[in-house]
């Protein structure tokens, strides 16, 4: 099955009924894939989701996620520092790493950088392409 780590924005995206990207919301719960998150990948959605929509809603969707069968928890030991551009953005990475994932799913420009590292090799894939992967597989 698909490891995957979500992007804090491609994740927030995801969230409303009423967006065409509700369906890697869905999937996920369907378990299409597995969300793979650390403490501080779980800090920055609790974070960002309540400054985006309120507190009530951020911690119903940590629950969520920490209730679910197809979400695995990592704690990344390795703080590889691949992205200077952000560096912020490296919790993902080191996620990435950690957990073995397929792919770090972002619509994030600063992740480009690991297209052009040979190792370690951490795929890349922007959120509409992560969709259109989701719909072959149902």
């Amino acid at each position: 099955m698909m490891r995957v780590v979500l992007d804090t924005n491609c994740l927030l995206a995801s969230l409303s009924s009423r967006s065409e990207n509700f369906c890697v919301w869905q999937s996920l719960h369907k378990g299409q894939y597995i969300l793979c998150v650390s403490n501080e990948i779980l800090a920055e959605y609790e974070e960002i989701i309540a400054q985006k929509t309120n507190a009530t809603v951020a911690e119903n969707v940590i629950n969520a996620l920490v209730d679910s069968d197809y979400v695995v928890f990592v704690d990344p030991q390795f703080h590889l520092g691949l992205i200077t551009a952000d560096p912020d953005d490296n919790k993902f990475v080191d996620c990435a790493f950690a957990a073995n994932a397929t792919f770090i799913v972002s619509n994030d420009r600063h992740f480009d950088v690991l297209t052009t590292i040979s190792f370690p090799k951490i795929n890349i894939l922007r959120l509409q392409k992560f969709i259109k992967l989701l719909n072959n597989r149902e």
